[in-house]
């Protein structure tokens, strides 16, 4: 091994079948190299990445390192690795969803402050927190995060920890548009400075950083040869205007309705002078928000300026709700209206519902648990129910994970059968939040394509969060932009 190659892998075949490719990987890092590994969704990226780390052994040989480090040579200590999950914050099996809402069980878990490590730089220290607005952090409990805080968080508590390798999975996804330009210049100082080489992983691939210099593309299941930023580029065609298939779209325009006329009305969603107050943190003041049937709403504002808790309230997965002035369907919140009936009527995804899935049951059991409105499915689908099911898994083109086990798959293909379990009920009201996560650029096409041809039946109502203005359907009829209270 050449002292100016840090990471080298031959013939690399992990001992497990599991996470295997599908040929041997041949990988040369040197020393400056900043990698960008791309390709779609369940190609292998994150295999790659894991195989890279050393946490599959491989068989015949190993991985060779070489970080020409003075304090340490443990990998642990001079690779750091921030997967998707990590992104959405430290889920394990004691967090569970809609925890972020319920203030009486967060008393025991850890604050921000508690989580950080100390450094010795000073000046990184501070320039990290001031990026990602930490000082107001440090006192919240970790589980009251935005997801977008928590990325923040997940950031600079792995720079803190001054690793010589640094791999982020899609770091800039969830962040809003400032936060992503200062995070992309931090990198860069970051290079410039301390000698820190940087591994991206990602899926939207029309976003890679110019400090890139080179990429590795995986495609199948297979690492391909490391090339220049310029030569990939140049090799990148144009995505098609439209993904989704003539076919599909009259499938999906011609799909029946059910008959419930309890649930046409006029107002979807009423809002009247609604605040939410954690400790003496304001997250929401006087709110005043209609939403009509029909209407299709972009939800928009920096981190942690109240979205997703907007969203909790609706969904009725906020204890506060109950004490709010609230309407859905024409139904008062707390006047004795069933919530299990009127969730029959939204269809929801949110990072929070990733983050909080952690059931290893196969996609097609994932997409059922929509029917019934649970995490994680506790009753047996009838066949219709499979059958209906399976046909939005077609229209999504993801039948063919649809016994594979949620776990096992990519992010990216979690995020897939999230967004089909959110429309599987054909709901009247459409609530995705941040909807596109993780997405390769062939499937946020196809995700968009059929937001718009959803939206496009009768009676169909829509409210969208993302930070990328282009990620939003052309069918977008109205915009609430949230402000961070001070």
């Amino acid at each position: 091994m050449n002292a100016h190659e840090i990471i080298v892998i031959e013939n690399g075949v992990t001992r497990n079948p599991i996470y295997r490719l599908k040929e041997p990987i041949n990988l040369r890092i040197l020393e400056g190299e900043h990698i960008a590994i791309v390709g779609a969704n369940g190609a292998g990226k994150s295999l790659l990445v894991d195989t890279i780390i050393g946490r599959y052994p491989l068989l015949m040989n190993e991985v060779h390192y070489n970080f020409s480090s003075p304090v340490s040579t443990l990998v642990s200590d001079n690779i750091k690795y921030v997967t998707f999950r990590d992104s959405y914050g430290e889920a394990d099996n004691t967090y569970y969803y809609q925890q972020r809402w319920n203030a009486h069980d967060i008393d025991d878990t850890p604050i921000v402050r508690d989580l950080l490590p100390s450094c010795n730089d000073k000046k990184v220290r501070d320039s990290l927190y001031e990026l990602f607005g930490i000082g107001d952090m440090l006192d919240k409990h970790i589980v009251l995060l935005s997801s977008g805080e928590l990325r923040k968080f997940q950031l600079t508590k792995t720079l803190l920890s001054n690793p010589r390798v640094l791999i982020l999975d899609n770091p800039f996804i969830g962040l809003d548009v400032k936060t992503r330009v200062l995070l992309h210049g931090l990198l860069q100082k970051l290079i410039e400075q301390i000698s820190l080489q940087v591994i991206l992983v990602l899926s939207k691939t029309d976003e890679i950083p110019d400090f890139i210099t080179h990429v590795i593309p995986v495609s199948n299941r297979t690492c391909g040869v490391k090339i220049s930023l310029q030569a990939y580029l140049a090799m990148q065609g144009t995505v098609p205007a439209h993904i989704l298939s003539l076919e599909k779209r009259k499938e999906l325009l011609d799909l029946p309705y059910r008959s419930d006329d309890d649930y046409c009305v006029d107002e979807i969603v009423s809002l009247r002078n609604v605040s939410i107050i954690y400790g003496e943190r304001i997250i929401l003041k006087n709110l005043n928000w209609t939403v009509k049937c029909g209407e299709k709403w972009a939800l928009t504002g920096d981190n942690g300026s109240g979205k997703s808790t907007l969203l909790s309230l609706i969904c009725a997965d906020n204890p506060q709700s109950y004490a709010c002035d609230i309407s859905l369907f024409g139904r008062k919140r707390g006047t004795g209206e069933s919530i299990w009936e009127i969730k029959k009527h939204i269809g929801y995804v949110s990072p929070e519902m990733h983050r909080a899935y952690m059931k290893n049951l196969p996609a097609i059991d994932i997409v059922a648990s929509g029917l019934y409105d649970t995490i994680g499915l506790y009753k047996k689908p009838t066949e219709k129910d499979r059958s209906v099911c399976e046909w939005w898994m077609h229209i999504f083109g993801i039948e063919d994970l649809k016994g594979r086990n949620f776990l096992q798959l990519s992010s990216g293909e979690q995020r897939m059968v999230l967004l089909v379990r959110a429309f599987v009920k054909d709901p009247e009201l459409l609530i995705l939040d941040e909807p596109l996560h993780g997405l390769d650029v062939y499937n946020r096409r196809l995700v968009k394509d059929i937001i718009e041809t959803f939206c496009h039946r009768k009676n169909k109502t829509l409210v969208m969060v993302t930070h990328y203005k282009e990620e939003l359907p052309d069918v977008i009829t109205d915009s609430l932009i949230l402000k961070r209270s001070t």
